[in-house]
């Protein structure tokens, strides 16, 4: 079946993509070549003045190459080869004697922005869902069909690095602004203004298109203003990818050959480092997270077929503290629903809206949302000191203090007031959701919703049902948490889930690397550079030392002395000393910012400073502890297969992503290897470094997480 289909207004023909049996376009080799079959036709059809390429799929233009043609590459030859293939058919498309305009509403990314770039013109709506980026970075890619060339010369330099380096999309609203599109449009009158303006461009009418000013003049437009771009720009690259991911430096390269040589040498270098790129771990890597996190938004958490998931209209939200409030605040923000906080205190009921009111007031300050956007979803945020308005939830969060005897009265509070059908969630980090449920009248309906914090930025949700959960709850929970955007996991109900679980025993690592006078940024650094965003220590103090105290206490009494716990915390906890709710932990505080490590820690402590430490050794005491503690919980079945356990690392506590997660990280190690070396350490530390038994069987049968290596 074709991918496009054609149709006439006057002497303009309208070519809608509409690729079969997709519910989104994307430009595979196979579209392409009927693409440029079609162009050729329309071509030399005399009666053909100009053309539009539009889309019908509901929300997107084009989402992008097929991604799926990536992981059958098996050289840089290939990889250079497709890369060349897909520049040509964008040169085609540039070089069409006939203009040519793509009329674009909803998604259009990657391979569909760069088709657009090579249009004569771009008329884009209004719509939210309208977004335009090259993506490709998060892949470990560049663009490779001729955008790292193109958009520079469209938008200038600067504009151009802010959209490739980091990946992230533009609405049309700045695309305007920035040049990218010509004509900005409501979706309803969206054909209409792309015909009438290829009718013009075939009359002779060029688009008009405002300058870049001085700035962007002496910046964009001269050899020295670029110099000092790059430079910067390679500057922050170089420190916010640690290293790790080669592709943002690539791309700074093969745009500046493109300006300093032309656009004929810019295209070949884009090619080679496309080619080249697509053959690193680090891209293999992070296809494999996009194919799983895909792979997540089509999984309700049951077989297929099994379980129907509830419309929630109405959210409850109980307690309003930052947790509650950040919950009813990106509910609003993501899903569009009506939600009712609820605390006992009226006061913190206040303080709970007017945070969730900020949440939406960031939108507006970057203009990703109009005032009269906000006023209607601050307008679904409503809240009460009792019980008024829960009758007509569909879904209930609980986000009270962490104790098991609160939740259980909120529960039963609950169950007086709220339907039969209502799902009953508890966002709780470590207290099993078995106990919690134990007392309720209708245990079925009771599930976990843990949500990580701040949960207007965190994407991870782990949805845990307890033995007695009916399906249709955890199907409910689990597409919300979709419309909430996050990345949603089902995870088993066990001590600390999976997140905290495998966090655990990293943390408390750190604490007795303190506790023998390691220095605070000499712990951090040994991660850091390893990939995670921040160290442990650091962690500790954003999450705050009274959490991670109680989660810690939590851990021990499930699992023992192989999870106790370092004194450090109860020591801190002692001085008083919070981490940054407080302004005071591990580091120094001033206005809420971290200003660097507090050496008193060790004077608490009663410990020296170390010197000359070896951070090889002390990353693998980090490292290993977690992925030892991994490989346990996956074997015990806390998560449902390799796949949800690195996600939920990856996103739920920012586990490298060019390492693909601890699961992974052990296929790579090798577990003969990392049973070898957590032997080791445990001669030197102690039993809680002992292998796990899992770990100890691979090795003696060489299995591996990913049998196939695969995405899967």
């Amino acid at each position: 079946m074709s991918a496009f289909r054609t149709s006439r207004r006057g002497g303009v023909a309208i070519l809608t993509f509409d690729l079969p049996g997709e519910p989104i376009n994307k430009i595979s080799q196979a579209v392409g070549w009927e693409l440029e079959e079609l162009l050729d036709r329309l071509i030399h059809d005399e009666t053909v003045t100009a053309m539009v390429l539009d889309s019908a799929k509901p929300d997107v233009f084009i989402a992008g190459a097929d991604i799926e043609e990536f992981t059958r590459l098996a050289t840089v030859e290939e990889a250079t080869k497709l890369s060349r293939d897909g520049q040509l058919l964008m040169q085609r498309i540039a070089a069409s004697p006939k203009p040519i305009v793509a009329a674009i509403h909803g998604a259009c990314l990657g391979g569909g922005l760069e088709l657009a770039l090579a249009c004569q013109a771009r008329i884009v709506t209004t719509h939210p869902k309208t977004q335009l980026g090259l993506p490709e970075v998060q892949l470990g890619l560049i663009p490779g069909a001729g955008g790292s060339n193109r958009l520079p010369r469209r938008i200038g330099l600067r504009a151009a690095l802010d959209m490739i380096l980091t990946g992230k999309p533009v609405d049309g609203r700045k695309a305007l602004r920035l040049g990218l599109a010509d004509e900005l449009v409501p979706e309803a009158i969206l054909l209409d203004v792309a015909v009438a303006a290829a009718e013009r461009l075939a009359r002779g009418t060029k688009p008009k298109r405002g300058g870049r000013g001085v700035t962007g003049f002496l910046l964009d437009g001269t050899p020295l203003g670029r110099l000092v771009v790059f430079r910067k720009a390679r500057e922050q690259v170089e420190a916010k990818s640690g290293g790790h991911y080669p592709a943002p430096l690539r791309a700074l390269e093969v745009i500046r050959t493109s300006y300093d040589d032309g656009m004929a040498k810019g295209l070949v270098a884009e090619a080679e480092a496309f080619g080249e790129l697509a053959m690193t771990d680090v891209s293999r890597r992070l296809v494999e997270i996009f194919f799983a996190t895909t792979a997540l938004k089509k999984d309700d958490g049951v077989p297929p077929g099994v379980g129907i998931g509830r419309p929630v209209r109405r959210l409850g939200v109980v307690g309003s503290g930052f947790m509650g409030a950040g919950i009813a605040g990106t509910a609003v923000l993501q899903a569009g629903v009506q939600v009712r906080l609820k605390d006992a205190d009226l006061a913190r009921v206040g303080k709970g809206i007017r945070s969730a009111e900020k949440i939406l007031e960031a939108r507006v300050k970057r203009r990703r949302m109009s005032e009269l956007e906000y006023e209607r979803q601050r307008a679904l945020v409503s809240g009460t000191g009792d019980w008024s308005g829960f009758a007509g939830t569909d879904l209930v969060v609980e986000a009270v203090f962490e104790e098991l005897g609160v939740k259980r009265q909120v529960l039963e509070d609950l169950e007086a007031v709220v339907p039969a059908t209502t799902v009953l969630a508890t966002n709780t980090s470590t207290i099993p959701i078995g106990e919690i449920a134990a007392a309720a009248r209708h245990p079925e309906r009771v599930l976990g919703m843990h949500f990580f914090s701040p949960v207007e930025k965190m994407p991870l949700l782990e949805v845990i049902p307890h033995e007695g959960t009916a399906v249709d709850p955890v199907v409910t929970a689990v597409q919300f948490g979709r419309r909430m955007g996050k990345t949603v996991i089902v995870v088993a109900d066990s001590p600390g889930f999976w997140v905290n679980r495998i966090l655990t025993p990293y943390l408390n690592e750190a604490g007795f690397l303190l506790e023998e006078g390691v220095p605070i940024e000499v712990i951090d650094r040994a991660m850091t550079d390893w990939g995670f965003p921040v160290g442990p220590v650091t962690l500790l103090d954003e999450v705050g030392l009274d959490v991670g105290e109680k989660a810690g206490m939590v851990m021990h009494a499930a699992f023992g002395s192989r999870l106790a716990p370092s004194r450090v915390l109860q020591v801190m906890r002692a001085d008083d000393r919070l981490g940054r709710k407080n302004g005071r932990g591990f580091h120094f505080y001033k206005d809420g910012r971290r200003t660097g490590p507090d050496d008193s820690v060790y004077r608490l402590l009663g410990v020296r400073g170390a010197t000359g430490v070896d951070e090889a050794a002390i990353r693998d005491r980090l490292v290993f502890a977690m992925l030892n503690e991994a490989a346990m919980a996956m074997s015990e079945g806390v998560v449902r297969t390799p796949r949800d356990g690195d996600i939920g690392a990856i996103f739920g506590i920012g586990f490298p992503p060019f390492r693909g997660g601890p699961l992974r990280a052990l296929d790579a190690i090798g577990a003969i290897e990392a049973v070898e070396q957590l032997e080791r350490l445990a001669r030197v530390h102690g039993a809680r470094f002992a292998p796990a038994a899992v770990l100890q069987e691979m090795a003696r049968t060489g299995a591996r997480w990913y049998p196939d290596g695969g995405r899967r």
